[in-house]
């Protein structure tokens, strides 16, 4: 009986470290493979005005109440193939995508399913998909304004479909994006659109 139970731990203790390591979960390794997309095919330009009151850093912070790790999380803007940022937060906004302060943008942050061990991307977006219509999504930025978003929408689509990093006409959206389980191969998209700003 004993070794029964004990194989049994070994072979879980196995299956896990072939998960980890089949979606990078060691130093060397990236967790499933790009996870954030490529900027999209045109910058998201800011007005004069939206520049004045833009902040000097543009690292915003992130909490999303029903994922279990994305708490006041700060969030760097960065390039979709920049694996240090995304080893090493939970998630970065998608260089060249919007930001809260504009009237009309397309805020796109990307994160790890899996992430590194022993890193802020361990896990991080692991309970995505615990997010639904109507939940609260909250940002701030490095100048101290709240930004709420409500989520709209939730969907899946696939590595090559870019359109989800563009902005939606009249609308300051945000987008949340990870890998789907357990495959990796697709990726599952929380959208949300801005309820209120506060200084």
């Amino acid at each position: 009986m004993r070794i029964r139970k004990l194989l049994l731990v070994v072979a879980a203790a196995l299956a896990t470290a072939f998960v980890l390591t089949a979606c990078g979960g060691s130093e060397e390794t990236p967790p499933d493979e790009a996870v954030a997309p490529d900027a999209p095919e045109q910058t998201q330009r800011q007005s004069a005005e939206e520049q004045a009151n833009a902040p000097e850093d543009p690292t915003l912070t992130l909490t999303v109440p029903n994922m279990e790790r994305i708490n006041n999380a700060p969030v760097p803007d960065a390039l979709g193939d920049d694996e240090e940022a995304l080893k090493n937060f939970v998630g970065i906004h998608l260089q060249g995508t919007g930001f809260p302060w504009q009237d009309e943008a397309n805020v796109y942050i990307a994160g790890h399913r899996l992430g590194y061990p022993n890193t802020a991307s361990f896990l991080a977006f692991w309970d995505i998909d615990n997010v639904a219509e109507g939940d609260r999504i909250f940002v701030s930025d490095a100048n101290g304004r709240e930004y709420t978003y409500e989520v709209f929408q939730t969907l899946e689509v696939d590595p090559t479909d870019l359109f989800v990093t563009e902005p939606q006409e009249g609308r300051n959206i945000l987008t949340l994006q990870s890998c789907t389980l357990p495959d990796y191969e697709r990726r599952v998209v929380v959208q949300a659109e801005l309820q209120d700003t506060r200084a």
